[in-house]
């Protein structure tokens, strides 16, 4: 008996002694959000979040001592999100200035993109990669492209092996594929990469067709590309090379009913899709550059982009003698017809809108993208997805970001009110943390204020 007293007082004097765990000085708390669930499509009211290290580190309902964290941040009546990822973006490189390319990139975290898939690599974009990982600037994610691989730069099969196995070695997270490239060099391409164990993504040469590109096992097809000119018939015996932008000139030769039979494809090789939808509904489109030049994040690009970008436009359908309205409605309801089906084949679409890119503004140019995906019939739950936990599960990253989940990187967006009921939520943006920094609305303005002043005087 007295030696079951003594254990038990020594017991309870050393729980005593032992100090009380502290709250970590670095810890953020965020109280009261209603976080979306973009598994389910469900909202989970009055939760408090705890992120440190860069990492979300709890979830919970009622938290202790709130008062003992050095930063926390009120999220009564607002709505958080996990991070967006652009998944066909373009970042500058040399001789762009350093200062500007971090402009850029800021763009982007202004609207709530936390994770970018470059597709135009370049040498600089691996060191802007590690610099982004190591928090040296504060940048989304960065997955990076090879540079191009096109007729021009691959001529042969010996270049496609050489250059292919330089870039994998080099790091880069992916081949970047564009027109111009030969079937046969094409086959090689395709031959290393699935050897060395690098994918690769992008542009459907002409010579090579969508069905046997898909069949090649393409990580992503991005712009739908190849599918129009896929759906025209053999009698038909056209020129491929007569295809003009994306198609365009086939459109009155497609044949719809053979849609169902490519998107079958597509699924059963395992195909996503990036619609860079936007790029067809703004620049090449019925619309005047006058017109699109009114869009407010204009003033965030220098005088000489939107010069170039007006110009570009002009010659692609104003001064084009093959652009009408009839024929582009039509080009563009084939698209959302292929889009639409595309999606519900498998849920393997991507959000991706292609920035900067002509009228297509960093950042910005989602919303555009998102206002076509819904024109096509797809739901804000569907597009929240293909901006989230999808592009995680196409770059088999699911346990580093694409929801918000213990354990996985601190990547969220505070928004005014509820995107599953009004997608144009997103552009109500109140903060963005990426991997544990915190963007407040007041610093999310001074900085955009400060982008608008610079490209003035550029």
């Amino acid at each position: 008996m007295r030696t079951s007293l003594f254990v038990f007082l020594f017991v309870l004097l050393n729980s005593c002694a032992q100090p009380q765990k502290q709250t970590s000085k670095t810890a953020i708390l965020i109280t009261n959000a209603t976080v979306i669930d973009v598994n389910k499509g469900t909202v989970i009211e009055k939760q408090q979040i705890v992120v440190d290290s860069g990492k979300i580190k709890k979830i919970t309902n009622t938290i202790k001592n709130p008062e003992e964290y050095t930063t926390s941040i009120n999220a009564e009546g607002k709505y958080i999100i996990p991070g967006l990822a652009e998944m066909h973006a373009h970042i500058p490189r040399p001789p762009v200035s350093k200062e500007r390319i971090k402009e850029v990139l800021f763009l982007y975290l202004s609207n709530g993109i936390t994770t970018i898939r470059g597709m135009l690599g370049h040498t600089s974009h691996l060191e802007l990669k590690q610099h982004a990982v190591s928090k040296k600037i504060i940048s989304p994610r960065i997955f990076t492209s090879s540079p191009s691989l096109n007729g021009n730069s691959v001529k042969t099969k010996e270049e496609a092996i050489a250059k292919i196995t330089a870039y994998q070695k080099e790091g880069y997270d992916f081949l970047k594929i564009h027109p111009g490239i030969t079937k046969d060099v094409f086959d090689q391409i395709v031959k290393t990469a699935h050897e060395i164990g690098i994918p690769f993504s992008g542009h459907v040469p002409v010579d090579v067709g969508i069905k046997h590109a898909m069949e090649s096992k393409y990580a992503s097809i991005d712009h739908i590309d190849g599918f129009l000119e896929g759906l025209v018939p053999e009698s038909e015996n056209v020129n491929p090379k007569d295809n003009g932008f994306f198609g365009y000139n086939f459109t009155q030769l497609a044949d719809t009913t053979k849609i169902d039979g490519l998107v079958q494809l597509a699924f059963d090789n395992n195909v996503w899709i990036v619609p860079t939808q936007s790029l067809f509904e703004r620049w090449f489109a019925p619309i005047s550059a006058d017109e699109l030049l009114k869009d407010p994040e204009m003033v965030y690009m220098p005088a000489s982009t939107l010069e170039n970008w007006k110009q570009r436009k002009n010659r692609y359908t104003e001064e084009n003698p093959n652009f009408n309205t009839k024929q582009w409605q039509q080009f563009i309801s084939i698209r959302r017809i292929l889009l639409k089906k595309l999606h519900d084949s498998g849920h393997k679409v991507l959000l991706g809108s292609d920035a900067p890119q002509l009228f297509n503004v960093p950042g910005f140019s989602i919303h555009h993208e998102i206002d076509g995906m819904i024109k096509t019939g797809l739901t804000p739950l569907d597009i929240l997805q293909s901006a989230t936990i999808r592009p995680a599960v196409f770059l088999n990253k699911e346990d580093t970001f694409g929801q918000i989940k213990e354990g996985l990187d601190a990547d969220l967006v505070v928004l005014d009110t509820n995107p599953l009921e009004n997608i144009q939520a997103l552009k109500q943006v109140s903060g963005v943390m990426v991997r544990g920094i915190w963007i407040s609305k007041k610093t999310i303005d001074q900085k955009l204020k400060k982008i608008a002043q610079n490209a003035l005087n550029n």
